[in-house]
């Protein structure tokens, strides 16, 4: 255990300096992410005056614009780019032997590896999060209590390991269709909608709300961002937090079936 424990300090360390080695683009390209907000602005600014009412869904204009900010930063926890076809095309490649020649776990070297992505993007790009926030502080009409700042940091952190283990487990897929792409573009495509990154999941009429509302991919945008402007109940915090983590063991242990099915049927040939 404790050589295990050292091996997993070492590829994170190495993870960790190679990303703060080659990554400095990290604060300028987060803080160019934040430039379509300017059109969300303008965008639901048109809507809200053409109406009578001054709330959507629930939502004041307000609430809108930062919903979209807060979508973000939730997005750049769960988002996974190029995780999913990485294995997918170490598997078709042949790359994937490596680990199963050495004494290390594809999973949680990939793990490790995006651990350190997330650490050093946000250690980087803390600066734009808050300048880009101090701009639009005015936007922000809540002062959420503590309980609900801790459930949003934790719906934050199991965003990612959800956002991980799900696309881990379509990207070993790959063990049975060597090519994804299809399926992986089919995936985001539901992610973009129905994760509430492109408009909160509270407009969805029914019976569209409540099968959205069953889906792990609500976690992705749309619920850390609800918990801080106290659209979540006081009351329903827990078991919502509760589904989450019962959704996260679900992939979890759905990806380490599919690794350990799909070594089964592997097939290496060559040098």
């Amino acid at each position: 255990m404790y050589a295990r424990l050292c091996t997993w300090k070492t590829i994170l360390r190495i993870c960790l300096e190679e990303r703060l080695v080659y990554r400095g683009d990290f604060a300028l390209g987060t803080l160019m992410r934040f430039l379509p907000i300017v059109t969300q602005i303008f965008l639901w600014s048109a809507i809200f005056a053409a109406r009578s009412e001054d709330t959507l869904a629930g939502y004041t204009y307000h609430d809108m614009v930062a919903y979209y900010l807060l979508t973000m930063v939730a997005r750049a926890f769960s988002s996974m780019p190029g995780l999913a076809s990485g294995i997918a095309l170490q598997i078709r490649t042949g790359e994937i032997k490596k680990f199963i020649i050495q004494p290390i776990d594809l999973l949680g070297f990939l793990l490790l590896n995006r651990i350190a992505h997330k650490a050093v993007y946000y250690t980087v790009a803390t600066l734009p999060f808050a300048f880009v926030f101090f701009l639009c502080r005015d936007y922000f009409e809540i002062s959420p209590d503590l309980p609900r700042v801790a459930a949003f940091v934790a719906s934050l952190l199991m965003g990612f390991l959800l956002g991980y283990f799900l696309e881990a487990s379509i990207g070993l897929i790959g063990f049975w269709f060597l090519e994804v792409s299809s399926l992986l573009f089919v995936y985001m495509l539901f992610s973009f909608f129905l994760s509430g990154h492109m408009f909160p999941l509270d407009m969805l009429p029914e019976p569209f709300h409540t099968l959205v509302d069953l889906s792990p991919l609500k976690y992705m945008a749309y619920f850390p961002a609800a918990i801080l402007l106290g659209k979540i109940p006081a009351e329903s915090l827990v078991p919502e937090l509760a589904l989450e983590a019962a959704w996260l063991a679900f992939f979890v242990v759905l990806s380490r079936y599919l690794y350990r099915r799909g070594l089964t049927r592997y097939s290496g040939f060559g040098g």
